[in-house]
């Protein structure tokens, strides 16, 4: 007999869920986060975020709220803004773990009732988030300029 639908599906998600873990453990833990805004300022932060992106598009998959890909969206934004805040920036990625952050935000979803205007939320989160990604990128080319 083959497996269902459903059997399927929760093999994925829990073989992504431990890909998610790992990526959180190295990026927070074993503090590659930090180490990349502090070897690559602004582009490290830029990277940190876009591989925090992985988490979202599991969230995604999952059918997790928009709320809470919302949420995950304003913690890869706040990682990436606040670590490429000069020479305290680095430091401050050492204590705020976005990664973990979400990881732990999809462990413990709800799986509500979604609305439309939920993903207005999900839109303002993603504007805030290419900000985000943008401003240390942006930081950077008018120190080159300045030089």
């Amino acid at each position: 007999m083959a497996p269902s639908g459903d059997v399927i599906r929760y093999d994925r998600a829990a073989r992504e869920l431990e890909w998610l873990e790992r990526i959180a453990y190295w990026m927070d833990r074993r503090y590659v986060d930090p180490l990349l805004s502090l070897l690559l300022p602004g582009a490290g932060d830029v990277i940190g975020a876009l591989v925090g992106l992985f988490t979202v598009g599991v969230a995604i998959r999952l059918r997790a709220h928009p709320a809470l890909i919302a949420r995950m969206l304003i913690h890869l934004a706040a990682d990436a803004l606040l670590g490429c805040i000069p020479l305290i920036g680095p430091g401050i990625d050492f204590f705020y773990h976005a990664h973990t952050k979400n990881l732990e935000l999809l462990r413990e979803r709800d799986i509500w009732t979604s609305h439309p205007t939920d993903w207005l939320v999900v839109g303002a989160a993603l504007l805030l988030f290419l900000i985000a990604l943008s401003l240390p990128l942006v930081i950077v080319v008018l120190l080159v300029r300045s030089l």
